[in-house]
């Protein structure tokens, strides 16, 4: 009997990280922040002790610098009933765990604290995605995993109320970025840290007759008149609250 590997590597995923370039790959993140920036305004509950889970610190640090930052670990180094925000900022995606990661924030909030997470959704790179497909079909005969399998926002809600949440609420942004040629969205991806870590991704490196194929694949598929690349990156929000009797009820 054998042990299935988990989806993700995470030696692979934090040397992406490691590779990363922040001055030029966080446009994403800075969405994030500046969406949570306006969410934390609407509220009226003032957040003293916040807590942010993230593959990403530089970026939270500094948006946040009173708030306390995690790894995103498959263990998170939480405290237990300590918070009144748990942020899980544009990690979420690549957990071997997403249920697990929710319940572990959601025991390390106080009675009514607020839990919200950013992460990529199922329609990021839809484009790549099938373009590497047929790609690769063409070439080599098979599929290999070249693009992180990631959730629909209808499942993220159902996720959080198995969690253990209250007034759970999901909703996602579509942001659409174009490309002269593939290989600038390859660059981008390695920028961002999201280059590919499934456990089973092919060791091969990409040959030039594949990645020439994918782009003439992408390229027929997608390009836009002026010939350029669109890349579709899907950024869900999803949140809730800790129980607390103070809560709303349903009638």
């Amino acid at each position: 009997m054998t042990n299935t590997p988990p989806l993700i590597d995470r030696t692979s995923l934090v040397r992406n990280r490691t590779r990363g370039e922040p001055l030029n790959g966080y446009f994403l993140h800075q969405e994030a922040v500046a969406d949570l920036q306006d969410r934390l305004q609407m509220i009226t509950k003032p957040f003293t002790d916040v807590a942010i889970v993230t593959g990403h610190p530089e970026i939270w640090a500094k948006a946040f610098p009173n708030a306390d930052i995690h790894s995103d670990d498959d263990t998170l180094d939480l405290k237990l009933d300590s918070y009144d925000l748990v942020v899980h900022a544009m990690a979420l995606h690549w957990s071997n765990d997403p249920l697990g990661q929710m319940i572990q924030c959601r025991r390390a909030l106080r009675p009514d604290g607020l839990f919200l997470a950013f992460m990529l959704g199922g329609t990021t790179l839809n484009e790549l995605r099938t373009a590497f497909a047929e790609a690769e079909t063409k070439v080599r005969g098979g599929v290999s995993p070249r693009v992180l399998p990631m959730a629909d926002i209808r499942d993220l809600g159902a996720l959080l109320v198995r969690a253990g949440f209250n007034l759970p609420v999901a909703d996602s942004h579509i942001f659409t970025v174009t490309y002269g040629h593939l290989i600038d969205l390859m660059h981008d991806l390695r920028a961002m840290g999201e280059t590919n870590a499934q456990s089973a991704r092919s060791r091969q490196f990409i040959s030039r007759h594949l990645l020439g194929t994918t782009q003439e694949i992408y390229h027929g598929h997608f390009a836009h008149s002026d010939g350029r690349l669109p890349a579709t990156y899907e950024q869900i929000c999803i949140t809730g609250w800790k129980p607390d009797e103070s809560q709303p009820k349903p009638l």
